[in-house]
């Protein structure tokens, strides 16, 4: 472990080999950081906080501080970080609430500058929130999903895995798996084709995606309608399974063209 003199590291705190600590930077009591980890200057680490193995945390990022919610009385709730995460400049991390109990990340996310994450968050692997991206409370991001920057998300909303949000969008319900959306109020513009085409989802995986998305978003159905006509279907690949399993447990709703 390689402690700059004037960083404060709790003697509780549990701290991985080969684990870096910059300037100004504080750990504190409850935490534990996985060995490789990078942690630069003026960082807070509070709170019963796990931070995975060679994870880079930059300048001025807070994590695991109690959450913004009015309903919290100081439970003991925790934050739990993956494995090589990137975690930019003044990025925000809280704990979770009673309810809940735990925000968690999976592995190799990067979070750009002055991202947050909020309370009881759930964000998968491989997953990007660009600059000032905005998580409320209990939202759900899955695997390698991309939100843009400046993109405020609100709480209980689900974004797909492999979707893509444009920056500056405001969303306020679910974006389903291998779709982009954009906009103020937010629209669904079709399939991640790019995203499908870069992780080689196969053409016939995304023909059956642009029949369902087709049905979903383009024909006259409602969602309902929708879901009942695609189900009438049976020889669906996994992906659309997928997408149809998502929509239909949507709680809050879909976004529509």
């Amino acid at each position: 472990m390689k402690v700059h003199k004037t960083a404060l590291v709790h003697p509780d705190a549990i701290i991985g080999d080969n684990v870096e600590v910059g300037p100004f930077s504080i750990i504190g009591k409850d935490v534990k950081i996985g060995k490789g980890t990078v942690i630069e200057s003026n960082v807070l680490i509070d709170g019963d906080t796990e931070l995975g193995e060679d994870c880079h945390v930059y300048t001025g990022a807070v994590i695991g501080v109690p959450p913004q919610d009015l309903k919290y009385r100081g439970e003991k709730t925790k934050v739990v970080i993956g494995k090589n995460n990137v975690i930019r400049e003044y990025v925000t991390i809280n704990r979770g609430t009673a309810g809940v109990g735990e925000t968690r990340l999976g592995d190799n996310n990067l979070l750009m500058a002055y991202a947050h994450v909020a309370h009881d968050c759930v964000i998968g692997s491989y997953v990007v929130l660009a600059n000032n991206a905005t998580l409320a409370g209990h939202v759900i991001v899955e695997d390698r999903a991309v939100i843009g920057g400046m993109t405020p998300i609100h709480q209980f909303c689900r974004i797909g895995t492999y979707a893509i949000l444009g920056g500056g969008s405001r969303t306020n319900k679910d974006v389903p798996p291998y779709c982009k959306a954009a906009g103020s109020p937010i629209r669904m513009y079709g399939l991640n084709s790019v995203a499908l085409e870069r992780n080689n989802f196969s053409l016939d995986v995304r023909n059956q995606l642009k029949k369902a998305y087709k049905i979903v978003f383009r024909s006259k159905l409602n969602t309902t309608q929708a879901l009942a006509q695609l189900k009438k279907e049976t020889n669906w690949c996994d992906e659309v399974k997928y997408f149809i399993q998502f929509i239909a447990e949507s709680e809050r709703g879909i976004t529509k063209e």
